[in-house]
C-alpha cells in the first residue's frame, strides 16, 4: 500500500483547508484510516480515524467538532476537512492505513495500529 498525502499550505486563522490521501492498492476499501499530525518539537498526534464498516469515525479532543475525516471509496481516498483552522493547528499533517488482520477492532487512535503511512503535508496556520 503506498499513501500519498496533499493538500497542504499556508491558510489564516478561521480559515478551511481539506487534505486529501490517495492510496493505491485493490483492499483500501477494507483499511481503517487515520489522520495524525506532528507540530514542531511534539511528539505525532492522533486526529482522526475512519472504521470502513459502518463508516463510523473518532476525532482527538483538540479537533472535535471543527475536522471531518471522510471516505471516497470508487477513488481510493480518505479526506480531512479543516475548518476553524487555529494557528496550534500548525503542523505536518500523516495519513495511515491500517492494514493488519483484525485493526478494524483494534486502537486506531494509536499510532502503532498503522502499517503504511504517507509522506506528510504541511499546514501552516498564520496571519
Amino acid at each position: 500500500v503506498q499513501l500519498q498525502a496533499s493538500g497542504g499550505g499556508l491558510v489564516q486563522p478561521g480559515g478551511s483547508l481539506r487534505l486529501s490521501c490517495a492510496a493505491s492498492g485493490r483492499t483500501f476499501s477494507t483499511y481503517p484510516m487515520g489522520w495524525f499530525r506532528q507540530a514542531p518539537g511534539k511528539e505525532r498526534e492522533f486526529v482522526a480515524f475512519h472504521r470502513p464498516r459502518g463508516s463510523s469515525t473518532s476525532y482527538g479532543n483538540s479537533v472535535k467538532g471543527r475536522f471531518i475525516i471522510s471516505r471516497d471509496t470508487a477513488k481510493n481516498t480518505v479526506y480531512l476537512q479543516m475548518n476553524s483552522l487555529k494557528p496550534e493547528d500548525t503542523a505536518i499533517y500523516y495519513c495511515a492505513a491500517a492494514a493488519r488482520p483484525g485493526a478494524i477492532t483494534s486502537a486506531l487512535w494509536d499510532i502503532t495500529t498503522y502499517d503504511y503511512w504517507g509522506q506528510g503535508t504541511l499546514v501552516t496556520v498564520s496571519s
